[in-house]
């Protein structure tokens, strides 16, 4: 209730005639497969299949990418952090923690991941969600003032100039089905 709330004060979304919360995601209304990347480094080099749809990232841009991320987040008033996990069996869950500038993204990940339960929850992944920062394209080598960047090596997800939640969910399924098939 607090984050709907928040969400709505912040003109995030709107309340609809049903009671549910709608979101206005911004520019994107739907995933920029085109603008998802995955960082080529000694983990992914040989091991994923690099392709229209696994397109690589150097890691030099990574590291600048990751450093403006982290930057912008740094300097907002205030930022929303929320664990959670994937994958109901602990022996395949995938803990993980999400920092983002909105409300609205933190209610999608209590929404759409597993809640944990003890006080003893440590992350294993990150995700860095800035949808308010607009990338220079040329300087970080990406198509698009947005992007979304994982890497496996650091298990870090990126997100920059996209308020669209769903790359939350879909970033977080491309890591399961990576690492899934070698567990």
């Amino acid at each position: 209730e607090e984050l709907v709330s928040q969400c709505i004060g912040r003109n995030e979304g709107r309340l609809t005639d049903s009671g549910a919360l709608s979101i206005n995601t911004g520019e994107f209304t739907g995933r920029c497969p085109k603008d998802r990347y995955l960082v080529k480094d000694a983990i992914s080099a040989d091991t994923v299949d690099w392709n229209s749809f696994n397109q690589p990232m150097e890691e030099k841009q990574f590291d600048l990418i990751f450093h403006q991320v982290t930057a912008y987040l740094h300097q907002l008033p205030e930022i929303w952090v929320r664990d959670s996990y994937a994958c109901a069996d602990p022996a395949y869950r995938l803990n993980l923690r999400v920092i983002t500038e909105t409300p609205a993204m933190s209610l999608f990940a209590y929404n759409m991941f597993l809640r944990p339960e003890d006080e003893g929850f440590k992350p294993t992944w990150h995700i860095l969600a800035a949808p308010g920062l607009k990338l220079d394209p040329v300087q970080c080598g990406v198509r698009q003032p947005n992007a979304v960047i994982i890497s496996l090596k650091h298990q870090l997800i990126l997100l920059a100039g996209t308020g669209y939640t769903g790359e939350i969910k879909k970033s977080v399924f491309s890591v399961l089905n990576y690492l899934l098939p070698f567990q």
